[in-house]
């Protein structure tokens, strides 16, 4: 990735497959050391303001989906503020290309799964954006352990924390600011419906958020705020090759049906649509964009 602010873009027709055999040592993982940089945004892709005048909050907004989704948005109209632990360059380079499409952007640092940094920042973007009307709940941890007696006290509760529990964190700080015709979109994961024998509190996690927005859609409905997920399958973003040895990295994606990985700007449309007008009769659904497993849910 260029630091120029201009995303990673390429036609659908050429979108690269198979990912290198690399890792990164440190969770989330950082974009700018990918060799092969995730694709970002479709080649030609033509917002059309359907999300003029709104304003975002995005978790793990730095790089992978998260970033793909700040890009969207931000061509769709949306002034975005990124909420990411500590990849400052990727979330420096976010930022640029946030505000290469002409929206302001907001780069807030820190950890999730600390109820007070949660409603702080909340805070700051109505403050410093003049409001919120979209929260897409997007950052999440895995870490693969081979049997369950593998998984210590402290994994379990962190991987909750972050994936769950920062969930209801924002929410409770979010909703107050959010009006009828607002969204919450969650990020879940294929792991949810399939399961993974190597990831199980992260696949518990994702289940989890698969009934908190069924719960939470309901819960909000009288309110007139929709609460919908995505559910992606193998996407190529920093987490893999920070997650997973070499060898698994370079296999990702080739078991489904589409045979190959896929990218994030393959799955940020989905919450475009979500968080547009486009999905004003849909709330407490999950969206698949997996590369093709169907998984009935």
């Amino acid at each position: 990735m260029s630091t120029s602010g201009q995303p990673e873009t390429a036609p659908t027709s050429e979108l690269p497959t198979k990912p290198p055999a690399e890792t990164q040592e440190q969770q989330p993982g950082s974009e700018a050391q990918m060799s092969m940089a995730p694709v970002v945004i479709r080649e030609g892709y033509r917002g059309s303001g359907k999300l003029e005048g709104k304003v975002a909050l995005i978790t793990g907004g730095d790089s992978g989906i998260g970033r793909a989704v700040a890009v969207h948005f931000a061509r769709e109209g949306a002034d975005v503020a990124i909420l990411y632990l500590d990849e400052h360059q990727d979330a420096q380079d976010t930022l640029k290309m946030v505000q290469a499409e002409g929206r302001r952007g907001l780069l807030i640092a820190g950890d999730i799964g600390d109820v007070e940094f949660c409603r702080d920042a909340v805070a700051r973007t109505v403050r410093e954006l003049g409001g919120l009307n979209i929260l897409v709940n997007n950052a999440a941890e895995q870490h693969p352990q081979d049997t369950i007696s593998e998984i210590t006290p402290e994994q379990l509760e962190r991987t909750f924390r972050t994936n769950i529990f920062a969930m209801f964190y924002l929410v409770q700080a979010a909703t107050p600011h959010l009006q009828r015709g607002d969204a919450i979109i969650n990020t879940t994961s294929v792991t949810a419906y399939k399961g993974s024998p190597q990831l199980l509190d992260y696949s518990s996690t994702k289940g989890a958020i698969v009934a908190f927005t069924r719960s939470l859609s309901g819960n909000l409905a009288e309110q007139g705020i929709r609460v919908n997920a995505v559910a992606p399958g193998p996407i190529w973003t920093p987490l893999i090759p920070s997650t997973f040895d070499a060898e698994r990295v370079q296999a990702h994606g080739e078991n489904t049906p589409l045979e190959r990985v896929g990218q994030p700007s393959e799955v940020a449309p989905s919450y475009v649509f979500l968080a547009s007008e486009d999905s004003t009769y849909i709330t407490g659904q999950v969206l698949h964009p997996n590369g093709g497993d169907v998984v009935n849910g």
